[in-house]
């Protein structure tokens, strides 16, 4: 069975590496139409999730209506991660905007002081890897989960590693992500606005409690790192504005913030995010599902 869904993931990924960049939106964003009206369960995670967050100042139509696209940007940004991880940044390069600090985008030291940038399921967020091609006195580098099915994890993988970031399985890499934070001049992105389960900490997001990742606040006080938010809007088809924020303090009047404290600056920014274009979200996921999470600890652990 691994076999059979090694060649049929290999299959549709050449299918749509072959396509226009446009085209390969446009059939997206039609099986994403398609899933809203097939995915009966995350399409009602989506609708819950949506009216909770927007139902005072959304009509039911309204919000119902944000679920459709919703579905059709994630179908529209799945398809265009499979096709853009086959372009040259040069070809690439057109179809994406970089707006940040100056002090990041341009850092004026080599090496570049180092980073760890907050990140979302935001458009086509396979897009953040590329920004080592744009600023390449980064050595930059992510997490990840393999998946079960270890042929389709390593076509995955040939796919995200073309863009030069380096990537560590969150499970089994501590020692060389360590190893890696150790360098001068690195950049760091983790994926920050899921459910992070009992591992979290609870705090408020679009104005509901949930389980908070605090793994960017640790990374940045642990490695003495500036934290910056990163949002991946989508423009047009097939065209993305990738912004970072204002860089969130981590100390506060010489000594270090909690990382409660920190991780609340962190949700706010995704929440400007989401609330600028709702649909550009990853509402399927179950991000306030309720959770046995201890009393926040605000301590510094190992990652």
């Amino acid at each position: 069975m691994e076999i059979l869904l090694y060649w049929l993931a290999r299959g549709v990924v050449g299918f749509i590496q072959a396509l226009p960049l446009e085209w390969a939106a446009r059939l997206g964003r039609a099986c994403g139409a398609i899933a809203y009206v097939a995915d009966g369960r995350h399409r009602r995670v989506a609708q819950r999730n949506l009216a909770m967050c927007f139902g005072k100042e959304k009509s039911e139509r309204e919000t119902k209506a944000l679920a459709k696209e919703n579905f059709r940007r994630i179908g529209e940004s799945f398809a265009c991660a499979i096709k853009t991880a086959s372009m040259t940044f040069e070809d690439l390069k057109p179809r994406i905007e970089w707006v940040g600090a100056p002090e990041v985008v341009t850092p004026p030291t080599d090496p570049p002081r180092s980073i760890v940038a907050a990140i979302g399921h935001f458009g086509n967020f396979e897009l953040y890897a590329r920004f080592g091609q744009l600023a390449p006195k980064y050595k930059c580098a992510t997490t990840y989960r393999g998946l079960r099915q270890l042929t389709v994890n390593r076509l995955l993988q040939s796919l995200r590693e073309r863009s030069g970031c380096q990537f560590f399985e969150r499970r089994f890499d501590a020692g060389p992500l360590k190893t890696f934070m150790n360098q001068p001049g690195v950049m760091l992105g983790l994926l920050s606005d899921q459910s992070a389960g009992t591992h979290g900490i609870r705090l408020p997001f679009l104005g509901h409690e949930c389980s908070t990742s605090p793994a960017v606040a640790v990374f940045a006080l642990r490695y003495n790192c500036g934290l910056y938010v990163g949002v991946c809007y989508r423009v047009a088809l097939a065209r993305w504005r990738i912004e970072g924020g204002r860089e969130i303090p981590t100390h506060e009047n010489g000594s270090p913030r909690t990382i409660e404290a920190i991780m609340r600056d962190v949700n706010r920014d995704f929440e400007a995010g989401v609330r600028r274009d709702p649909a550009n979200w990853f509402w399927v996921h179950n991000r306030w599902k309720q959770s046995k999470i201890p009393k926040s600890d605000t301590t510094v652990r190992s990652p």
